[in-house]
């Protein structure tokens, strides 16, 4: 049969409840029903309850045996024990819910809709958890077949774009996204507890900023005015540490128009802090510490696979300079004493391609993400990187061309961003008008120049540092996942043609 022609048997099954004087969509489960995975783990209790066991659930399977319809129901609760997704057996008799019932059920009931059961919990001869079903109620017919379990859902972007049919059927990506949520709840535990404030700044700001990036830009009406989906909270949180906050952080979406690849989609989920009277060197060891506790939270050990690799997480994490990064990994000798036009020949010898308006610095960096960091395997922290392209962090005291930045690095994909503050107002309305210089040469990821900002540094903002943290990547990372749509529950897709 068709797709077509299924969907049309199921409307006329809807059609059949509705003469028997049935709603197929009620408002009200008629049955207080427990959660599925409360009443595995009790089970014994419910086998001896006299007032019977009620539960709602969709129906995963139904085998049909003369007078037995035998169903597995999923309610979408979790293991007590195991963490996993539960699943409980039901079994309609046409001796206990009676023959004209049980035939209604049998014509019309198919997996996919969701029922309510209600009668007494027993064992099976193979000791599998039923509940015989007195009484049944339809709580939604679906109209559409579900996919076929190990045939349905074949291509990878049909999975993407009917995510809710790929967690239904795919208890492994069910789990990933319950580690997901684990992630961002204990990183707010951690986080709350260490003395941070949570808070949110606008998604929508009248010019972009914190990072170097092409904002997505729109146009508000009621104001005709054109407004930027955020690239990273930074200069509103720093708002904050000028307005008296000492440690805040965000945990929320950013926004940027860039390329699309397997660790980069266009809407994204950081948590973001600072802290004042702080610097670099003291949030890596705190950023450490803290991953180190959410590792052992959410996985319940320090070392992990990953692509391949045995990735151990120690408590202090070694650190190698940007510099001395694409000299070991890409064999460039003093790279940072290069002239523009010698970088350029290097990364066209590794088969990039530079842009005509691009920095030294830029190029530089450039081999650093496409060559370098595919080879750093184990936690290592990059370090004091060229003013150039780290427009808003502090000059190193020696005041060398370097600031006091740094990357967390694993396996070869950047978990953490952070550096000690900039706050001088008169650096900062430098470091952004040569980046402003950039713009005029169509550098679409140059920072612009933010007044209003520059103002809040004159009024005087504390000593501090600041990081930010990528969620969607630490779930690939701690799941041993490898494309970041795996792990966006409604990952940006190309639309159908």
């Amino acid at each position: 049969m068709s797709f077509d022609e299924l969907r049309q048997v199921r409307v006329e099954k809807l059609e059949n409840l509705k003469k028997a004087g049935i709603n197929p969509f009620p408002a009200k489960v008629e049955f207080s029903a427990t959660e599925i995975a409360i009443v595995k783990k009790d089970f014994s209790k419910h086998l001896k309850s006299k007032k019977g066991t009620a539960i709602t659930g969709r129906i995963m399977a139904k085998r049909e045996h003369g007078n037995a319809i035998f169903l597995d129901l999923f309610d979408g609760s979790t293991s007590l024990t195991t963490g996993g997704t539960e699943k409980l057996q039901a079994f309609i008799g046409r001796d206990q819910v009676g023959e004209a019932s049980f035939q209604l059920f049998s014509e019309n009931i198919d997996v996919g809709d969701f029922i309510a059961v209600s009668g007494k919990a027993f064992y099976t001869k193979r000791k599998e958890p039923t509940i015989e079903a007195k009484e049944w109620q339809i709580l939604v017919k679906a109209l559409r077949p579900l996919p076929e379990k190990w045939h349905g859902l074949q291509d990878v972007e049909e999975r993407f774009r009917k995510r809710y049919l790929d967690l239904l059927m795919n208890d492994e990506v069910r789990n990933k996204f319950q580690m997901r949520a684990s992630i961002t709840s204990t990183m707010r535990e951690l986080l709350d507890k260490a003395g941070y404030i949570e808070v949110e700044t606008p998604v929508l700001q009248p010019l972009y900023g914190g990072a170097l990036a092409e904002p997505f830009k729109t146009h508000l009406n009621a104001l005709d005015i054109d407004l930027y989906l955020k690239i990273a909270p930074e200069l509103y949180l720093k708002r904050l540490l000028v307005g008296g906050f000492p440690k805040v952080y965000e945990l929320g979406k950013s926004f940027r128009n860039e390329g699309m690849d397997a660790t980069h989609n266009p809407e994204f989920t950081t948590v973001e802090l600072y802290e004042a009277y702080r610097d670099a060197e003291y949030l890596k060891d705190f950023i450490a510490q803290v991953l180190y506790s959410l590792i052992k939270k959410v996985i319940k050990k320090d070392s992990f696979e990953f692509a391949g690799n045995k990735i151990k997480f120690p408590k202090k994490i070694p650190s190698i300079t940007f510099w001395e990064v694409l000299e070991r990994y890409a064999l460039i000798i003093q790279p940072d004493k290069l002239s523009r036009e010698d970088m350029v020949i290097k990364a066209k010898q590794f088969g990039l391609n530079p842009e005509p308006q691009d920095s030294k610095e830029k190029i530089a960096n450039e081999i650093f993400s496409k060559i370098c960091r595919p080879k750093l395997i184990q936690p290592i922290y990059v370090v004091n990187h060229p003013i150039e392209i780290s427009p808003l962090a502090k000059n190193l005291p020696s005041n060398n061309g370097l600031v006091d930045r740094f990357q967390m690095i694993i396996s070869g994909i950047e978990f953490v961003n952070g550096f000690s503050e900039l706050n001088d107002p008169i650096e900062q309305r430098a470091r952004f008008e040569f980046q402003e210089g950039l713009r005029g040469k169509e550098d679409k990821e140059a920072h612009p120049l933010d007044e209003d900002f520059i103002e809040a540094l004159e009024y005087g903002m504390p000593p501090a540092a600041g990081l930010a943290v990528s969620i969607d990547r630490l779930t690939m990372l701690f799941s041993d996942t490898h494309n970041i749509k795996e792990v966006i529950l409604f990952p940006t897709m190309r639309p159908k043609e």
